[in-house]
């Protein structure tokens, strides 16, 4: 009796693990499941299998004598909540990589602080246009905004015209202000 109580938790480990694997080497092709996350890292990974194995030694807990099919359920269960877990952590490690703070801003590495003025609307580029490092036509180009491509305006830069663009709350940019204007301005019509 003890001794199949040993085969049937090593049957039930080894079921998780399985389905683990196999759901690492099936989302590895796939663009969302489990090795799908949009941030680079291993966590998702991670989260993955750790969830299976939890996930498989719950469904054999919960199945009983006959738990193969609870196992193999768990297991997925577990891993799919493991994964989307990861995930979330690797895009939070990812939007916080790279940046700085400065004057309440989070801002680029690759961005030069300045001294601003709060403006947080939505705007628009009213044509292509070049983000820079700094806010000077002559500084490098760290980005670029395509025609009518909306995007956050965190705030103006101090005695100028230049925009300090966002992506989630965190600036990679700067943009002269006569090529973009709020995007909740109307024109009229003539």
């Amino acid at each position: 009796m003890k001794h199949e109580h040993k085969i049937k938790a090593r049957s039930g480990a080894v079921a998780a693990l399985l389905v683990g694997a196999l759901a690492l080497g099936g989302g590895a092709t796939a663009s969302a499941g489990v090795t799908g996350c949009s941030a680079s890292g291993g966590k998702q990974e991670a989260g993955a299998v750790i969830g299976a194995l939890l996930g498989g030694v719950v469904g054999k807990q919960v199945g009983g004598r006959h738990a193969t099919g609870e196992t193999v359920a768990g297991a997925a269960l577990g891993a799919a909540a493991g994964s989307a877990i990861g995930c979330e952590a690797q895009k939070s490690r990812a939007k916080n990589a790279g940046t700085y703070s400065r004057n309440g801003y989070r801002l680029s590495n690759d961005v030069s602080a300045a001294r601003y003025d709060r403006i947080g609307e939505t705007f628009v580029a009213e044509g292509a246009v070049n983000l820079r490092a700094v806010p000077t036509t002559n500084s490098g180009r760290v980005g670029r905004l395509q025609p009518g491509q909306r995007f956050q305006a965190l705030a103006q830069v101090r005695g100028s015209d230049w925009i300090l663009v966002g992506d989630g709350g965190v600036g990679v940019g700067y943009v002269r202000g006569d090529f973009v204007r709020p995007a909740k301005a109307r024109y009229a019509a003539y």
